[in-house]
């Protein structure tokens, strides 16, 4: 994890326990140290939840760039667009490509989702397949996952095969 990452993780950990101790004052018998500490399990457990499903997502792109034998770096061919919310909370972006070459040719292309710090919050692969010699075509990205927040698509790895 980052720098970054590390820094919000941090943050939402401090106000998991913020939280907990502002509302520790319950009739519930715990303490407010104790429930403090159970805010603390908890956010941390989250965060730690949160950094296993970006380096899973983060291991499956990889395994899926692999699978391109004799794949060219094409990352000058590919742009990501703005990202979008869908009606189930993923984070889509419009992914172009524009095949410059003098014949038919496809794309792997992965898509890094980044929050407004630049901490990687997913990362997946698009395949866009046949794009003819000078040619553009479209295809989506979307989030393993519900992102929330102002969150950023960019290419991280192009390869054409």
């Amino acid at each position: 994890m980052t720098g970054r990452g590390v820094r919000g993780a941090g943050a939402v950990l401090v106000a998991a326990v913020l939280a907990a101790t502002a509302t520790a004052c319950s009739d519930d018998g715990d303490s407010a140290s104790s429930t403090a500490s159970k805010a603390a399990s908890a956010a941390s457990s989250l965060a730690s939840r949160g950094a296993d499903a970006v380096a899973s997502a983060t291991a499956a792109a990889q395994d899926k760039l692999n699978s391109f034998k004799d794949g060219v770096n094409a990352s000058g061919d590919v742009k990501a667009g703005a990202t979008a919310t869908d009606k189930e909370g993923h984070a889509t972006s419009k992914v172009t490509v524009h095949n410059g070459g003098d014949s038919k040719q496809s794309y792997g292309v992965q898509i890094n989702f980044r929050d407004g710090h630049g901490n990687l919050l997913d990362a997946v692969v698009v395949t866009v397949d046949d794009v003819a010699a000078g040619a553009t075509k479209d295809a989506t990205a979307r989030s393993n996952r519900k992102l929330d927040g102002h969150v950023k698509a960019e290419v991280g790895k192009a390869l054409r095969h």
